[in-house]
Protein backbone atom coordinates (compact mmCIF):
# COMPACT_ATOMS: atom_id res chain seq x y z
CA UNK A 1 0.00 0.00 0.00
CA UNK A 2 1.52 3.48 -1.14
CA UNK A 3 1.38 5.79 1.82
CA UNK A 4 2.30 9.06 1.55
CA UNK A 5 5.74 9.92 2.72
CA UNK A 6 6.61 13.37 3.95
CA UNK A 7 7.77 15.23 0.45
CA UNK A 8 7.88 12.34 -2.05
CA UNK A 9 10.87 10.64 -2.91
CA UNK A 10 11.46 10.91 -7.02
CA UNK A 11 10.68 7.62 -7.27
CA UNK A 12 7.09 7.90 -6.48
CA UNK A 13 6.16 10.51 -9.28
CA UNK A 14 7.93 7.79 -12.02
CA UNK A 15 4.79 7.37 -13.41
CA UNK A 16 3.30 10.86 -13.27
CA UNK A 17 6.21 12.21 -14.57
CA UNK A 18 6.14 9.85 -17.63
CA UNK A 19 2.23 10.90 -17.91
CA UNK A 20 4.16 14.01 -18.07
CA UNK A 21 6.30 13.19 -20.89
CA UNK A 22 3.27 11.69 -22.62
CA UNK A 23 1.78 14.85 -22.31
CA UNK A 24 4.56 16.87 -23.84
CA UNK A 25 5.11 14.78 -26.98
CA UNK A 26 1.12 14.91 -27.69
CA UNK A 27 1.82 18.97 -27.60
CA UNK A 28 4.86 18.59 -29.91
CA UNK A 29 2.76 16.49 -32.37
CA UNK A 30 0.05 19.16 -32.01
CA UNK A 31 -2.42 16.49 -30.29
CA UNK A 32 -3.30 18.51 -27.35
CA UNK A 33 -3.06 22.63 -28.69
CA UNK A 34 -4.43 23.45 -31.52
CA UNK A 35 -2.54 25.73 -34.50
CA UNK A 36 -5.56 27.67 -34.63
CA UNK A 37 -4.97 31.52 -32.71
CA UNK A 38 -6.40 32.14 -29.46
CA UNK A 39 -9.07 34.99 -28.28
CA UNK A 40 -6.61 37.43 -28.01
CA UNK A 41 -7.31 40.67 -25.40
CA UNK A 42 -8.37 43.43 -27.26
CA UNK A 43 -6.62 46.70 -26.70
CA UNK A 44 -8.80 49.24 -24.83
CA UNK A 45 -8.86 51.63 -28.59
CA UNK A 46 -10.11 48.48 -30.08
CA UNK A 47 -13.22 48.15 -27.53
CA UNK A 48 -13.93 51.69 -27.39
CA UNK A 49 -14.51 51.85 -31.40
CA UNK A 50 -16.69 48.34 -31.07
CA UNK A 51 -18.67 50.09 -28.57
CA UNK A 52 -19.21 53.08 -30.71
CA UNK A 53 -19.74 51.18 -33.84
CA UNK A 54 -22.76 49.95 -31.95
CA UNK A 55 -23.99 53.23 -31.01
CA UNK A 56 -23.52 54.57 -34.32
CA UNK A 57 -25.75 51.68 -35.74
CA UNK A 58 -28.65 52.89 -33.13
CA UNK A 59 -27.97 56.00 -34.38
CA UNK A 60 -28.35 55.35 -38.07
CA UNK A 61 -31.86 53.22 -36.64
CA UNK A 62 -33.56 55.95 -35.41
CA UNK A 63 -32.74 58.28 -38.14
CA UNK A 64 -34.59 55.81 -40.16
CA UNK A 65 -37.35 55.35 -38.27
CA UNK A 66 -36.15 52.23 -37.62
CA UNK A 67 -36.28 50.72 -33.62
CA UNK A 68 -32.90 49.81 -33.07
CA UNK A 69 -32.21 46.67 -32.06
CA UNK A 70 -28.72 44.12 -30.80
CA UNK A 71 -28.08 41.07 -32.65
CA UNK A 72 -26.14 38.51 -29.98
CA UNK A 73 -25.03 34.89 -30.57
CA UNK A 74 -26.93 32.32 -29.28
CA UNK A 75 -25.25 31.02 -26.47
CA UNK A 76 -28.37 28.48 -25.16
CA UNK A 77 -28.37 25.64 -27.63
CA UNK A 78 -26.05 22.77 -28.69
CA UNK A 79 -27.15 23.72 -32.39
CA UNK A 80 -24.18 26.66 -32.17
CA UNK A 81 -21.94 24.48 -30.54
CA UNK A 82 -19.22 22.42 -32.09
CA UNK A 83 -16.58 19.78 -30.31
CA UNK A 84 -12.75 19.54 -30.98
CA UNK A 85 -10.68 17.07 -28.68
CA UNK A 86 -8.28 19.73 -28.34
CA UNK A 87 -10.24 23.22 -27.43
CA UNK A 88 -13.38 21.45 -25.89
CA UNK A 89 -16.91 23.15 -26.88
CA UNK A 90 -16.52 26.20 -29.04
CA UNK A 91 -18.92 27.95 -30.34
CA UNK A 92 -19.37 27.58 -34.66
CA UNK A 93 -18.20 30.48 -36.70
CA UNK A 94 -21.94 30.86 -38.57
CA UNK A 95 -24.48 30.89 -35.61
CA UNK A 96 -28.08 31.29 -35.10
CA UNK A 97 -28.77 34.55 -33.30
CA UNK A 98 -31.31 36.00 -31.57
CA UNK A 99 -32.48 39.92 -31.40
CA UNK A 100 -32.83 42.47 -28.49
CA UNK A 101 -35.74 44.80 -30.02
CA UNK A 102 -36.13 48.43 -28.60
CA UNK A 103 -39.63 47.91 -29.86
CA UNK A 104 -40.71 44.37 -28.16
CA UNK A 105 -42.14 44.99 -25.12
CA UNK A 106 -40.89 41.15 -24.35
CA UNK A 107 -37.14 42.47 -24.86
CA UNK A 108 -37.09 46.21 -24.28
CA UNK A 109 -35.87 45.99 -20.68
CA UNK A 110 -33.18 44.08 -21.67
CA UNK A 111 -32.16 45.92 -24.59
CA UNK A 112 -32.36 49.02 -21.80
CA UNK A 113 -30.14 47.35 -19.55
CA UNK A 114 -27.27 45.91 -22.04
CA UNK A 115 -27.46 50.00 -23.49
CA UNK A 116 -26.22 50.70 -20.14
CA UNK A 117 -24.01 48.25 -19.12
CA UNK A 118 -22.36 49.10 -22.25
CA UNK A 119 -22.21 52.68 -21.43
CA UNK A 120 -20.41 51.99 -17.91
CA UNK A 121 -17.81 49.73 -19.61
CA UNK A 122 -16.97 52.66 -22.00
CA UNK A 123 -16.07 54.54 -19.35
CA UNK A 124 -14.04 51.83 -17.86
CA UNK A 125 -12.08 51.35 -20.63
CA UNK A 126 -11.87 55.17 -21.50
CA UNK A 127 -10.60 55.62 -17.85
CA UNK A 128 -8.71 52.93 -17.75
CA UNK A 129 -10.30 51.54 -14.33
CA UNK A 130 -11.84 48.40 -13.56
CA UNK A 131 -15.25 47.25 -11.60
CA UNK A 132 -16.34 43.99 -10.56
CA UNK A 133 -19.53 42.14 -11.46
CA UNK A 134 -20.72 43.17 -8.21
CA UNK A 135 -19.73 46.73 -8.33
CA UNK A 136 -21.94 46.79 -11.92
CA UNK A 137 -25.02 45.32 -9.87
CA UNK A 138 -24.88 48.24 -7.08
CA UNK A 139 -24.56 51.17 -9.11
CA UNK A 140 -28.73 50.53 -9.51
CA UNK A 141 -29.49 47.24 -8.08
CA UNK A 142 -33.10 47.61 -8.09
CA UNK A 143 -32.93 48.28 -11.74
CA UNK A 144 -30.95 44.94 -12.48
CA UNK A 145 -33.28 42.71 -10.02
CA UNK A 146 -30.32 40.55 -9.48
CA UNK A 147 -26.65 39.29 -9.96
CA UNK A 148 -27.56 37.10 -12.57
CA UNK A 149 -29.11 39.72 -14.59
CA UNK A 150 -26.03 41.68 -14.99
CA UNK A 151 -23.71 38.97 -15.06
CA UNK A 152 -25.61 37.34 -18.52
CA UNK A 153 -25.74 40.63 -19.84
CA UNK A 154 -21.84 41.21 -19.32
CA UNK A 155 -21.39 37.81 -20.85
CA UNK A 156 -23.45 38.90 -23.99
CA UNK A 157 -21.85 41.76 -24.60
CA UNK A 158 -18.45 39.71 -24.31
CA UNK A 159 -20.03 37.64 -26.73
CA UNK A 160 -20.99 40.48 -29.16
CA UNK A 161 -18.23 42.65 -29.24
CA UNK A 162 -15.60 39.14 -29.76
CA UNK A 163 -13.62 40.04 -26.78
CA UNK A 164 -12.60 38.71 -23.92
CA UNK A 165 -14.46 39.72 -20.45
CA UNK A 166 -11.74 40.93 -19.43
CA UNK A 167 -11.08 43.21 -22.15
CA UNK A 168 -13.95 45.30 -20.88
CA UNK A 169 -12.61 46.15 -17.82
CA UNK A 170 -14.96 44.11 -15.61
CA UNK A 171 -13.50 41.89 -13.24
CA UNK A 172 -15.12 38.70 -11.54
CA UNK A 173 -14.70 38.22 -7.56
CA UNK A 174 -12.69 35.43 -7.09
CA UNK A 175 -14.31 32.73 -4.59
CA UNK A 176 -11.50 30.16 -5.42
CA UNK A 177 -8.40 28.85 -3.59
CA UNK A 178 -5.15 27.94 -4.05
CA UNK A 179 -2.09 26.42 -2.27
CA UNK A 180 0.99 24.55 -2.87
CA UNK A 181 4.13 25.25 -4.67
CA UNK A 182 3.44 28.00 -6.23
CA UNK A 183 4.97 32.04 -6.41
CA UNK A 184 4.01 34.54 -8.30
CA UNK A 185 3.48 38.45 -8.13
CA UNK A 186 0.53 40.36 -8.22
CA UNK A 187 -0.15 43.27 -10.72
CA UNK A 188 0.58 45.75 -8.06
CA UNK A 189 3.85 44.13 -7.38
CA UNK A 190 2.85 42.09 -4.28
CA UNK A 191 4.83 38.83 -4.02
CA UNK A 192 2.84 36.32 -2.99
CA UNK A 193 4.02 32.56 -2.00
CA UNK A 194 1.08 29.97 -2.07
CA UNK A 195 3.14 27.07 0.02
CA UNK A 196 0.82 24.91 1.67
CA UNK A 197 0.32 25.66 5.19
CA UNK A 198 -3.12 26.02 7.47
CA UNK A 199 -4.70 28.48 5.21
CA UNK A 200 -4.57 29.09 1.30
CA UNK A 201 -4.45 31.59 -0.95
CA UNK A 202 -7.98 33.23 -2.93
CA UNK A 203 -7.43 33.26 -6.68
CA UNK A 204 -6.47 36.52 -7.95
CA UNK A 205 -9.50 38.54 -9.22
CA UNK A 206 -6.98 39.38 -12.62
CA UNK A 207 -5.43 36.66 -13.52
CA UNK A 208 -3.80 37.85 -16.49
CA UNK A 209 -2.10 40.71 -14.60
CA UNK A 210 -0.18 38.38 -12.54
CA UNK A 211 3.32 37.45 -13.46
CA UNK A 212 7.10 35.81 -12.75
CA UNK A 213 4.73 32.87 -11.95
CA UNK A 214 7.46 29.85 -10.39
CA UNK A 215 6.71 26.22 -9.71
CA UNK A 216 8.56 22.93 -9.34
CA UNK A 217 5.53 21.28 -8.88
CA UNK A 218 4.31 17.74 -10.51
CA UNK A 219 1.04 17.93 -10.55
CA UNK A 220 -2.03 20.07 -10.31
CA UNK A 221 -5.09 18.72 -7.75
CA UNK A 222 -8.62 20.23 -8.56
CA UNK A 223 -10.86 19.85 -6.06
CA UNK A 224 -14.02 20.01 -6.54
CA UNK A 225 -15.67 21.47 -2.71
CA UNK A 226 -13.60 23.78 -0.38
CA UNK A 227 -14.81 20.85 1.97
CA UNK A 228 -12.50 18.54 0.77
CA UNK A 229 -9.92 21.50 -0.10
CA UNK A 230 -9.88 22.02 3.64
CA UNK A 231 -9.66 18.48 4.70
CA UNK A 232 -6.67 17.85 2.31
CA UNK A 233 -4.80 21.13 3.91
CA UNK A 234 -5.38 20.00 7.68
CA UNK A 235 -3.63 16.62 6.60
CA UNK A 236 -1.17 18.42 5.09
CA UNK A 237 -1.74 16.97 1.70
CA UNK A 238 0.80 19.19 0.05
CA UNK A 239 3.74 18.47 2.55
CA UNK A 240 3.22 15.30 1.75
CA UNK A 241 2.88 15.22 -2.25
CA UNK A 242 5.52 17.99 -2.63
CA UNK A 243 5.84 18.88 -4.89
CA UNK A 244 2.04 19.82 -5.99
CA UNK A 245 -0.45 22.49 -6.38
CA UNK A 246 -4.08 22.31 -5.02
CA UNK A 247 -7.19 24.88 -6.34
CA UNK A 248 -10.62 24.17 -5.45
CA UNK A 249 -13.45 26.19 -7.53
CA UNK A 250 -15.44 25.73 -4.37
CA UNK A 251 -18.20 23.61 -7.03
CA UNK A 252 -18.88 25.19 -10.18
CA UNK A 253 -16.07 27.50 -10.50
CA UNK A 254 -15.61 31.41 -11.01
CA UNK A 255 -14.11 32.44 -14.62
CA UNK A 256 -10.75 33.48 -12.81
CA UNK A 257 -10.21 29.91 -11.21
CA UNK A 258 -10.50 28.65 -14.79
CA UNK A 259 -8.44 31.25 -16.05
CA UNK A 260 -6.02 30.49 -13.26
CA UNK A 261 -5.82 27.12 -13.88
CA UNK A 262 -5.65 27.43 -18.06
CA UNK A 263 -2.47 29.87 -17.03
CA UNK A 264 -0.63 27.25 -15.13
CA UNK A 265 -1.31 24.69 -17.69
CA UNK A 266 0.09 27.04 -20.89
CA UNK A 267 2.73 27.83 -18.98
CA UNK A 268 4.04 24.23 -17.05
CA UNK A 269 2.27 21.77 -18.77
CA UNK A 270 1.96 19.82 -15.68
CA UNK A 271 -0.63 16.80 -14.81
CA UNK A 272 -3.85 18.27 -14.16
CA UNK A 273 -5.93 15.95 -12.23
CA UNK A 274 -9.50 16.49 -10.94
CA UNK A 275 -10.94 15.31 -7.04
CA UNK A 276 -14.80 15.08 -7.66
CA UNK A 277 -18.05 13.49 -6.39
CA UNK A 278 -18.92 10.39 -8.16
CA UNK A 279 -22.02 11.99 -9.04
CA UNK A 280 -23.39 13.62 -12.18
CA UNK A 281 -22.86 16.88 -10.58
CA UNK A 282 -19.16 16.33 -10.16
CA UNK A 283 -18.71 15.11 -13.12
CA UNK A 284 -20.19 17.93 -14.99
CA UNK A 285 -17.41 20.61 -13.28
CA UNK A 286 -15.06 18.10 -14.26
CA UNK A 287 -16.28 18.69 -17.84
CA UNK A 288 -16.02 22.40 -16.91
CA UNK A 289 -12.59 22.73 -16.47
CA UNK A 290 -11.71 20.29 -19.27
CA UNK A 291 -14.05 20.90 -22.35
CA UNK A 292 -15.92 23.90 -21.40
CA UNK A 293 -19.21 25.19 -21.06
CA UNK A 294 -21.88 26.02 -23.61
CA UNK A 295 -22.64 29.42 -22.08
CA UNK A 296 -18.61 30.24 -22.14
CA UNK A 297 -17.95 28.69 -25.44
CA UNK A 298 -17.34 31.78 -27.13
CA UNK A 299 -14.01 32.10 -25.15
CA UNK A 300 -13.14 28.47 -25.21
CA UNK A 301 -9.61 28.97 -26.47
CA UNK A 302 -8.67 31.02 -23.19
CA UNK A 303 -10.52 28.65 -20.85
CA UNK A 304 -10.63 25.33 -21.24
CA UNK A 305 -7.85 22.31 -20.30
CA UNK A 306 -8.15 19.02 -22.27
CA UNK A 307 -5.38 17.50 -20.33
CA UNK A 308 -7.70 17.48 -17.72
CA UNK A 309 -7.96 13.48 -16.54
CA UNK A 310 -10.22 12.39 -14.00
CA UNK A 311 -8.35 10.75 -10.86
CA UNK A 312 -11.13 10.32 -8.33
CA UNK A 313 -13.62 9.54 -6.84
CA UNK A 314 -14.40 6.92 -9.54
CA UNK A 315 -18.04 4.79 -9.41
CA UNK A 316 -15.84 1.62 -10.01
CA UNK A 317 -13.33 2.88 -7.01
CA UNK A 318 -16.92 2.33 -4.94
CA UNK A 319 -16.79 -1.37 -5.67
CA UNK A 320 -13.11 -1.91 -5.78
CA UNK A 321 -12.85 -0.47 -2.26
CA UNK A 322 -15.77 -2.12 -0.77
CA UNK A 323 -17.23 1.29 0.57
CA UNK A 324 -20.37 0.32 2.61
CA UNK A 325 -23.74 0.92 1.14
CA UNK A 326 -24.89 2.41 3.92
CA UNK A 327 -22.85 4.86 2.74
CA UNK A 328 -24.02 5.50 -1.26
CA UNK A 329 -27.09 8.10 -1.92
CA UNK A 330 -29.89 7.15 -4.47
CA UNK A 331 -29.42 8.82 -7.08
CA UNK A 332 -32.57 11.56 -7.79
CA UNK A 333 -34.08 12.07 -10.86
CA UNK A 334 -32.44 15.25 -11.26
CA UNK A 335 -28.98 13.59 -11.48
CA UNK A 336 -30.16 10.86 -13.70
CA UNK A 337 -31.17 13.52 -16.06
CA UNK A 338 -28.09 15.11 -15.49
CA UNK A 339 -26.41 11.86 -16.26
CA UNK A 340 -28.26 11.06 -19.36
CA UNK A 341 -27.44 14.84 -20.44
CA UNK A 342 -24.00 14.59 -20.03
CA UNK A 343 -23.84 10.24 -21.70
CA UNK A 344 -25.71 13.02 -25.30
CA UNK A 345 -22.81 15.12 -25.08
CA UNK A 346 -20.09 15.38 -28.37
CA UNK A 347 -17.06 14.70 -26.11
CA UNK A 348 -18.37 11.35 -24.35
CA UNK A 349 -17.60 9.74 -27.69
CA UNK A 350 -13.96 10.01 -27.57
CA UNK A 351 -13.82 9.24 -24.06
CA UNK A 352 -14.83 5.58 -23.87
CA UNK A 353 -13.58 5.19 -20.13
CA UNK A 354 -15.21 7.97 -18.85
CA UNK A 355 -18.71 6.66 -20.58
CA UNK A 356 -17.99 3.32 -18.72
CA UNK A 357 -17.77 4.94 -15.39
CA UNK A 358 -21.21 6.48 -16.02
CA UNK A 359 -23.00 3.55 -17.33
CA UNK A 360 -21.91 2.30 -14.06
CA UNK A 361 -23.14 5.01 -11.93
CA UNK A 362 -26.47 4.96 -14.45
CA UNK A 363 -26.75 0.90 -13.44
CA UNK A 364 -26.21 1.23 -9.68
CA UNK A 365 -28.31 4.32 -9.63
CA UNK A 366 -25.98 4.91 -7.06
CA UNK A 367 -23.74 8.20 -6.06
CA UNK A 368 -21.07 8.95 -3.29
CA UNK A 369 -19.81 11.76 -2.48
CA UNK A 370 -16.14 11.67 -1.25
CA UNK A 371 -16.25 11.97 2.50
CA UNK A 372 -17.52 8.42 1.69
CA UNK A 373 -14.18 7.31 1.98
CA UNK A 374 -13.56 8.51 5.61
CA UNK A 375 -15.18 4.98 6.31
CA UNK A 376 -12.96 3.39 5.36
CA UNK A 377 -10.15 5.51 7.74
CA UNK A 378 -10.48 9.28 8.64
CA UNK A 379 -7.58 9.95 6.85
CA UNK A 380 -7.76 7.71 4.24
CA UNK A 381 -8.39 10.32 1.41
CA UNK A 382 -4.72 11.55 1.76
CA UNK A 383 -3.35 8.60 3.07
CA UNK A 384 -3.92 5.71 1.13
CA UNK A 385 -6.45 7.12 -1.98
CA UNK A 386 -4.92 9.74 -3.45
CA UNK A 387 -1.13 8.70 -2.99
CA UNK A 388 -2.08 4.91 -4.73
CA UNK A 389 -3.59 6.85 -7.33
CA UNK A 390 -0.77 9.27 -8.29
CA UNK A 391 1.72 6.22 -7.49
CA UNK A 392 0.18 3.49 -9.65
CA UNK A 393 -1.52 5.85 -12.80
CA UNK A 394 -5.04 5.45 -11.38
CA UNK A 395 -6.34 8.49 -13.58
CA UNK A 396 -8.84 8.04 -16.82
Amino acid sequence: MAFAPMGAKASFFEVLDRHRASLLAALSRGGQEPPVQRTRTASSSEVLASIENIIQDIVTSLARNEAPAFIIDNRSSWENIKFEDTVGLQMVSHCTTRKIKSDSPKSVQKFALILKILSMIYKLVQSNTYATKRDIYYTDSQLFGNQTVVDNIIDDISCMLKVPRRSLHILSTSKGLIAGDLRYTEEDGTRVNCTCGASAIAVPSNIQGIQNLITDAKFLLIVEKDATFQRLLDDSFCDKMSPCIMVTGKGIPDLNTRLLVKKLWDLFHIPVFTLVDADPHGIEIMCIYKYGSMSMSFEAHNLTVPAVRWLGLLPSDIKRLNIPKDSLIPLTRRDQMKLDSILKRPYVTCQPFWRKEMEMMADSRMKAEIQALTTLSSDYLSRVYLPNKLKFGGWI
